[in-house]
């Protein structure tokens, strides 16, 4: 019987320390999709520095693991040249970090909410609570007397590009100048007894057209506002549909498509030819299958792609049982292909940033998971791992093509495999 129940002990004892290893792995991902991912890589790149720089990265990452997040990301004009000198350098001390800590979580807000969720009277307004655990107040102004269009305003700052960036677990909105919570400004000058001092020029900040990056003149940034967004509303997994129902909408180019997707992805089947190497993975996109017109009429209404390609030496360890049933090279090359523009240098920041990132496939509902290895990109675990060794064959800003050293095989279908090899055996 005591034999028995240390016997027991020893399995629950065991079993508790493989859970308890497991759980960073999972929690130390986090999707290419995410706000978090956006941020880092967008034209906002001053507050992105600062949240390095005030370590809360991982803090972050845990938050959008259970919530959604609404960010408010100053223009960097805001942070460089309208943000004061000295409360700038106050923000920076070592000593002073969490006041850095505090300013930045009043910028975001535990709940996903869009342009839609401003009030559209200038005589109403919200309050919505934020990470800093102060209000920030949400309100609106006419444009002019004769318009019914409504400037937008978080607390004293004019939103000047609301959903600037959307994914599945936030949102950004640009705004023209940084949020300050009181306790941050009390501090600044209490600490420096410069009372008379404000922490921000009252001078309003330039816009920015963000999809040159540059200043706009007074006139272009009163007029329409501009949507940052160049791709469809439509998802690019129903815009691969079969049915008419779930047709997709026309990309930005309009009806006329001013994306041409056939000559696009011929382009970069040209590529993958002339560069040498991948002549197996350019004959299964157009003999073995019809998966290039499928992806010429994806870019045609305005989606990307990123596409991994295997190189010949890889593609030539498949087995006759992996290509003979039906529909499994289409099922291998959708696994290979990420519905999002990412490069060699994109993916191998968001790695190191964050360690492990899923990036979602066509081969719906696998991911792949990327991490940092050996200073490149490795995907995937074991041995059916494969390293990112070519970078950047191809790239026009709609299709990226990237070499990689092996086939990506999803988890589901290695279990199949090996099942199938117990059976034989």
């Amino acid at each position: 019987m005591a034999n028995n129940l240390l016997l027991l002990f020893f399995l629950l004892f065991s079993g508790t320390i493989q859970l308890g290893s497991t759980l960073p792995e999972q929690l130390n991902q986090v999707n290419s999709n995410s706000i978090l991912v956006a941020l880092l890589d967008s034209h906002y790149t001053e507050l992105a520095e600062l949240v390095e720089k005030a370590l809360l990265l991982s803090t972050l990452e845990q938050a959008v693991y259970t919530r959604n997040l609404t960010i408010f990301a100053p223009l960097n004009e805001a942070l460089e040249r309208d943000l004061d000198a000295e409360f700038k350098r106050f923000l920076l001390e070592p000593g002073n970090i969490k006041f850095l800590q505090t300013l930045l979580f009043h910028h975001i807000l535990p709940i996903k909410l869009t342009q839609g969720s401003w009030p559209t009277e200038p005589t109403e307004s919200t309050r919505h609570s934020a990470l800093s655990n102060d209000h920030v107040v949400f309100s609106c102004s006419f444009t002019s007397n004769n318009s019914r269009s409504t400037n937008k305003y978080v607390s004293a700052a004019k939103v000047v590009h609301p959903d600037s960036i959307v994914r599945p677990d936030g949102i950004i909105h640009g705004i023209e100048k940084v949020l300050i919570p009181e306790s941050v400004e009390h501090a600044f000058n209490n600490r420096r007894s410069l009372r008379s001092i404000s922490a921000v020029k009252p001078e309003g900040a330039p816009e920015i057209d963000p999809r040159t990056h540059k200043l706009l003149s007074k006139k272009k940034a009163n007029s329409v506002p501009i949507d940052a967004r160049a791709h469809s509303k439509l998802s690019v997994y129903k815009a691969m549909a079969p049915a008419t129902s779930l047709a997709p909408a026309p990309g930005p180019g309009g009806p006329h498509h001013h994306f041409e997707g056939e000559r696009q992805v011929k382009d970069f089947i040209q590529s993958l030819l002339h560069y040498g190497g991948y002549n197996e993975m350019a004959d299964i996109l157009v003999n073995l299958t019809n998966l290039a017109t499928e992806m010429g009429k994806l870019i045609s209404e305005g989606y990307v792609l990123t596409v991994l390609a295997p190189s010949d030496e890889a593609m030539a360890k498949l087995t006759t049982e992996q290509l003979s049933e039906p529909g499994a090279p289409e099922q291998i090359i959708y696994y290979h292909i990420v519905p999002e523009y990412q490069t060699e240098e994109s993916m191998y920041n968001a790695v190191r940033r964050f360690g492990k990132v899923a990036y979602d496939t066509l081969h719906v509902p696998h991911k792949i998971l990327a991490k940092e290895a050996d200073g490149s990109v490795k995907f995937g675990d074991g041995e059916d791992a494969a390293y990112l060794f070519d970078p950047d064959i191809y790239t026009d800003g709609r299709i990226s093509v990237q070499g990689i050293d092996g086939v990506l095989i999803p988890p589901e279908e290695k279990k199949k495999e090996l099942k199938i090899a117990n059976s034989k055996c």
